[in-house]
């Protein structure tokens, strides 16, 4: 049986409204609600701010097929998961829509944690800082554009 922990999701961007059932049909694979229980409807994309969507008891911590989907089409996004202890420690996988994500220490909290030798391999002050930063986003609204439209977030 797989180890099972919370995790939150939020995400960002352009979706194509060609690809909204396949989008869907991530989130529900998943069995994720909105922060207060509620699953997931269409009616959470109010295009006025990223998606925020949870769960608990997720194995692994991982949403495989959505961050999978989100990556595909450029959908920024921040996950956080829950530590489970003897495994692992919570993380916060952040993916800005065109580099690789990036996976982030950070406490049960989701408070970012720079251990002592990232301290000492980033050398200074600002590189600390820049990290730092770097771990999190300013998520674009979600949107769903019509096929033609610009922009990816």
């Amino acid at each position: 049986m797989a180890d099972r922990v919370s995790v939150t999701i939020r995400i960002g961007g352009s979706l194509p409204r060609a690809q909204l059932a396949d989008f869907i049909a991530a989130i529900e694979n998943e069995a994720l609600t909105d922060p207060l229980g509620e699953y997931f409807s269409m009616a959470q994309i109010t295009g006025f701010g990223p998606l925020e969507l949870a769960a608990d008891e997720v194995a692994w911590g991982r949403l495989e097929t959505l961050e999978a989907f989100c990556i595909d089409n450029r959908l920024q996004f921040e996950r956080w998961c829950g530590s489970y202890p003897g495994s692992w420690e919570a993380e916060r996988i952040v993916f800005d829509g065109t580099a690789d994500p990036r996976s982030y220490t950070v406490t049960d909290n989701d408070i970012v944690v720079v251990t002592e030798p990232e301290v000492r391999s980033l050398g200074t002050f600002e590189a600390v800082s820049a990290y730092l930063q770097s771990a999190s986003l300013t998520l674009p609204p979600l949107t769903i554009v019509d096929e033609g439209e610009q922009g990816h977030g």
